[in-house]
């Protein structure tokens, strides 16, 4: 590969990661305080919240992390979508550094979004957490934004996935299950969470990051403060 070629998809990538950042922005302005209301999810606080509990999802999990970032996500979000590349580009870079971890906040409006939030955590009882996560993500113009009940096209993924699809089944429809993804709700209501994406830095929620170049440099500054 030229050095020209290698620069010219490098480019690329950054465009993209733009576009994708501009159009995730736009999405969560839509779900700003002003436009849904804490009171259109009907989920109680938690008595003690915590940013980060023993069960939560942990994309990465560096020997030394000198910083945990996380996200309250639902997985039909569009702006979740759109910052999904951005993240999985941080967690590669900073990985062996920062702890991603991943919670559950699915917004009141969105069809699937708690099935697609069960259906990540029924994956999960199988050590397949991330990889739904993932596809999820990837898949979301597929199945995002419709009325439809989408059960089968989860039950799809997790047999892509070679899930026990009788083990699948049964966690998908246990109530403890749910409770799971409600927890994460309540963490996230008790934390100030009022719409999807929400990042928090070492338990500080922060302002959604309009740029990849802006998210970086989130990182790399909380990053040299523990240098």
């Amino acid at each position: 590969m030229t050095h020209m070629t290698r620069v010219k998809k490098q480019l690329i990538a950054v465009a993209v990661l733009v576009v994708g950042f501009a159009a995730a922005y736009g999405s969560y302005l839509l779900l700003s305080p002003d436009n849904s209301p804490r009171s259109s999810l009907d989920v109680k606080p938690a008595a003690e919240a915590m940013p980060v509990r023993p069960d939560s999802h942990r994309l990465s999990d560096p020997e030394r992390s000198e910083l945990t970032v996380v996200e309250f996500l639902d997985f039909e979000c569009e702006a979740c979508g759109a910052y999904y590349p951005a993240v999985e580009k941080l967690r590669e870079e900073y990985g062996d550094r920062v702890t991603f971890v991943a919670r559950y906040f699915p917004m009141p409006g969105h069809r699937n979004g708690e099935l697609a939030a069960r259906t990540a955590e029924a994956a999960a009882q199988q050590g397949k957490f991330e990889e739904m996560y993932s596809k999820l993500f990837t898949t979301q113009k597929e199945w995002g934004e419709s009325q439809d009940w989408k059960e089968d096209v989860f039950r799809g993924y997790a047999e892509q996935l070679d899930l026990d699809m009788q083990e699948f089944d049964a966690v998908l429809n246990d109530p403890k299950t749910a409770g799971r993804v409600l927890d994460d709700q309540r963490d996230g209501v008790a934390l100030g969470v009022q719409g999807t994406p929400t990042f928090f830095f070492d338990g500080k929620k922060i302002d959604n990051p309009a740029t990849y170049d802006e998210f970086r440099a989130l990182i790399e500054s909380h990053l040299s403060d523990t240098d």
